[in-house]
């Protein structure tokens, strides 16, 4: 075994020619601008009718291909297990939306079963998630009619108005599923312009301090349950603050049983998770139902104590059994709150495919982002047919469906099987659970979102500008609104990838002798350049953005100005030119590091070149990327001047050099 110390010697000789690029391209049958007819006739070629079925409905591939004795044990424990997790959750999330608890019912049965044909992970369990809930409460409460419903249209007759003189108004359900339908349509366009790759441009800061905000939201939003209050719907930017001014100022008329039930339901749920749970776990793989468990026990107490009438507490009320009617959105409505639903939209998908990429990762298998979009959108046209708000996951669900074995998307098929149970026969048995159970456990399930907050501290160590997205994002959900605040993290986050991005670097370069290899001399302090012959690379794009910079850092590296090319250009003696160009005879621009480059970048190396020539100075182009090299051709085809360009900068170096 040869030790890593140990320096390598294999000597090595090749002996050729020097080539250009553009020999180099020919002679290897370089073919990068195919036609508009060449690229569909190579996409119809290879077009397998049998295969893009499959990828369209994946179901298809995998489950013919289903290992029943291996998996389908894993998947029933698993499928029971979640199906116990959506009864809270989605009682309590169907509330935070601003609909009836019954809505997160059936988000856990319609939308699962369309991704369970579409979609590609195995593991995340679709349904509810507080972040889509209170985003699209914002909405509903925005364009909803409280008083939809009390006989307007009679009114207005009675009145002598005419209904087409008089805004239309539209119910809770009718503005929450005109939303799921625009979230559809937008998901399924963007998969067909292969837009999957959206969910990595929300950076990880941004999606911490969007959902850390996003829970203060939810608190608020819960605390009249939670106090038994009645506190005025607010809209628009700030409403947040307005909110708690009136919960403090309505806190002296809680309701005393409403706040013990509250107290004893946190307090239940905290001793539950942080205690018995955890020593639960290491007897039992099953996780122990503290939510249903809290949603079953007060229940019972509420019925047994007739708290809705004695202590006049707000409990859920009547639930409806059988599956809705499926009836589509208004029309109308979908241009109303397409604008507003963007938002939804994006941030349900960007949760899904973060944890579907971190169970796949985990697992080894592979999760089509488009494919994700497509499944997404159409769970979600079909449910906004049966009430349902926009589709996302949760954290919580997904993990657990995959600690109790669930290894295929087999186990939301059984978890919705027994949610329709629920919602056929069993859910008018929750009529009288107090709301303020809900908020509670609601509230005790944000605890992880609100512990984002210390990511904060880990964002500041890493980059200044992390933090920097992390603190706007932040406070401006929580002080002016979500979407508000969704809008400039991701302002915030393009201007700090931008300037990430357009930190440049660059530097000179010398040959190690006797090799074709040329290093940064900065860094190597014993290698020297090459007499009369400058080399420079640099690492970025030249664009229009970065083309000023580029030009200054290349005449800042090899001492050259604009007064030094203006003396030139009215000089006619050879030797106050040598003087004049610091002694150099040829410039090289390596273009290994350059990903990309604009026709601003291209007229800005002409300009150079056409500088360095009345410097009496050669410059050539060496080791462009195809990208790039790509560029230079058409720049050419549309009758711009060449560049001497060679495909290694030593091929430069020997031409310039004569050799």
């Amino acid at each position: 075994m040869v030790d890593d110390k140990t320096p390598i010697s294999i000597p090595y000789v090749v002996t050729r020619n020097v080539v250009k690029q553009e020999d180099l391209a020919n002679s290897a049958g370089y073919d990068r601008n195919k036609s508009l007819v060449q690229n569909i006739k190579s996409s119809v070629g290879t077009f397998s009718l049998k295969k893009t079925i499959i990828d369209t409905c994946p179901v298809i591939g995998w489950l013919p291909k289903y290992e029943f004795r291996k998996n389908i044990a894993g998947d029933i424990v698993a499928g029971f297990t979640v199906a116990i997790m959506h009864i809270p959750q989605g009682m309590a999330y169907g509330l935070l939306a601003g609909l009836d608890p019954v809505v997160g019912l059936y988000m856990a049965f319609f939308p699962a079963l369309v991704y369970f044909f579409f979609g590609t992970s195995r593991h995340i369990s679709v349904g509810t998630f507080a972040v889509a809930s209170i985003m699209t409460s914002k909405i509903v409460a925005t364009y909803s009619d409280p008083d939809y419903g009390n006989n307007d249209s009679q009114l207005n007759s009675t009145l002598g108005f005419d209904d087409e003189t008089i805004p239309k108004s539209y119910s809770n359900y009718q503005v929450a599923t005109a939303v799921t339908m625009v979230c559809g349509i937008f998901q399924i366009i963007m998969s067909f312009l292969k837009l999957g790759v959206l969910a990595s441009l929300l950076s990880q800061s941004l999606v911490s301090g969007f959902t850390t905000a996003a829970a203060f939201h939810v608190i608020v939003a819960q605390s009249k349950d939670l106090f038994g209050i009645q506190v005025p719907r607010h809209k628009g930017a700030f409403k947040i603050i307005y909110t708690v001014r009136d919960v403090i100022m309505d806190l002296p008329n809680s309701n005393p049983y409403t706040l013990c039930i509250s107290a004893a339901c946190v307090s239940f749920m905290i001793l539950m998770n942080e205690v018995v749970r955890p020593l639960a776990a290491k007897k039992c793989n099953f996780p122990l139902p503290s939510e249903l468990m809290a949603v079953i026990g007060f229940t019972i107490i509420s019925y047994a104590l007739n708290l809705g009438e004695v202590g006049k507490v707000i409990q859920v009320g009547k639930i409806p059994t059988g599956l809705p009617v499926p009836k589509m959105p208004p029309l109308e409505l979908l241009q109303t709150v397409a604008v507003d639903s963007i938002a939804v939209c994006i941030v349900s998908y960007s949760i899904m495919i973060s944890m579907a990429l971190i169970f796949a990762k985990k697992d080894s298998y592979e999760v089509r982002a488009n494919q994700e979009l497509l499944a997404t959108g159409f769970a979600n046209i079909a449910g906004s047919f049966f009430s349902c708000i926009p589709l996302s996951c949760s954290l919580s669900r997904s993990i657990i469906q995959h600690k109790t074995g669930g290894k295929t998307q087999v186990a939301s098929v059984v978890s919705a099987m027994l949610i329709l149970i629920l919602i056929l026969w069993i859910g008018p048995l929750f009529e009288t659970l107090p709301r303020a159970t809900l908020a509670g456990i609601i509230i005790v399930a944000l605890k992880g979102m609100i512990l984002q907050i210390y990511d904060l501290k880990t964002f500041w160590n890493e980059s200044a500008l992390d933090a920097a997205v992390w603190i706007s994002t932040f406070l401006t959900v929580v002080i002016i609104d979500i979407d508000i605040g969704l809008l400039v993290g991701i302002i915030v986050s393009f201007f700090a990838l931008y300037k990430k991005g357009y930190k440049s670097y660059s530097c000179m370069l010398g040959q190690v002798p006797n090799t074709d290899i040329y290093v940064d001399i900065q860094t190597n302090v014993n290698i020297s350049e090459l007499p009369n012959i400058k080399i420079f690379r640099y690492h970025g794009s030249v664009n229009f953005a970065t083309r000023n910079s580029f030009k200054q850092d290349l005449y800042d590296k090899i001492g050259v100005n604009t007064r030094t090319i203006r003396r030139a250009s009215i000089c006619k003696a050879p030797e106050e030119i040598v003087r004049l160009n610091n002694d150099i005879r040829k410039l090289i621009i390596d273009l290994s590091a350059i990903a990309h480059i604009d026709m601003s970048g291209y007229r800005t190396l002409l300009e150079i070149q056409n500088e360095m020539k009345l410097l009496s100075v050669s410059l050539y182009l060496a080791n462009p990327s195809s990208c790039v090299y790509d560029l230079l051709t058409k720049a050419v085809k549309l009758k711009e001047e060449p560049f001497e360009c060679f495909p290694t900068i030593h091929d430069a170096v020997l031409f310039s050099s004569g050799l």
